[in-house]
């Protein structure tokens, strides 16, 4: 029991110290962030911290891959829910479009993106995420596509145009505010009507649905 509960305790101050480093990347970006300021964060010593990730790379290294698998998890689950393909696919489209207002999750990515030209870990989870969001995309237009709802010859080409386009689009939207929300889900179910030989007005239908 001892054992086990000391285990409890380390886990949880390890997550204790990535929402921490989460919170404290997203005020100073990832560049501008200390251990120093994280330990500020949580009231503990740059020891602590130490004692839990052996430098900072490795710290906003797994903090970055738990926000990872945090939002593939979520998208994989909105994926395999329930709806026909055609409002699952909406669902995800709207999934992984900024949400309006500051969409802390997106301030992440572009800084990693950013970031990751210059370190190779970043540049490796940016690219774990990448293709993990093409999964996702290409599991539902291939149930569509098993289901009739879409036409396509190649599910898994359809999902990179899908995610490179979405991706761009949410940068724009994200940094520069040049058109609405609204705009931007229409661009992408555009997008993804032309790709999967869906009518105009398919996915917009879903959405009301929903």
């Amino acid at each position: 029991m001892t054992t086990t509960s000391r285990a409890d305790q380390v886990a949880a101050r390890r997550v204790e110290l990535l929402e921490a480093a989460h919170r404290v990347v997203l005020e100073r970006g990832l560049a501008n962030t200390r251990v120093a300021d994280v330990a500020k964060a949580t009231d503990v010593s740059g020891g602590l911290i130490h004692y839990h990730f052996a430098t900072k790379d490795v710290l906003l290294t797994e903090m970055m891959r738990t926000a990872a698998a945090a939002d593939i998890k979520r998208a994989q689950q909105i994926a395999a829910g329930r709806g026909s393909a055609v409002e699952r696919l909406d669902k995800v489209l709207r999934h992984y479009m900024p949400a309006p207002g500051d969409d802390q999750s997106w301030l992440l990515w572009i800084d990693a993106w950013g970031a990751g030209l210059r370190d190779p870990a970043l540049a490796a989870i940016s690219e774990e995420l990448d293709a993990a969001w093409v999964d996702v995309l290409e599991s539902v237009v291939r149930d569509g596509q098993a289901s009739g709802e879409f036409r396509c010859d190649d599910p898994e080409a359809v999902a990179v145009r899908l995610a490179a386009l979405l991706d761009g689009l949410g940068v724009r939207y994200t940094l520069s505010r040049s058109m609405s929300r609204k705009q931007l889900l229409h661009h992408a179910r555009v997008a993804a009507t032309l790709e999967l030989g869906l009518p105009p007005d398919a996915l917009a239908h879903a959405a009301r649905r929903a």
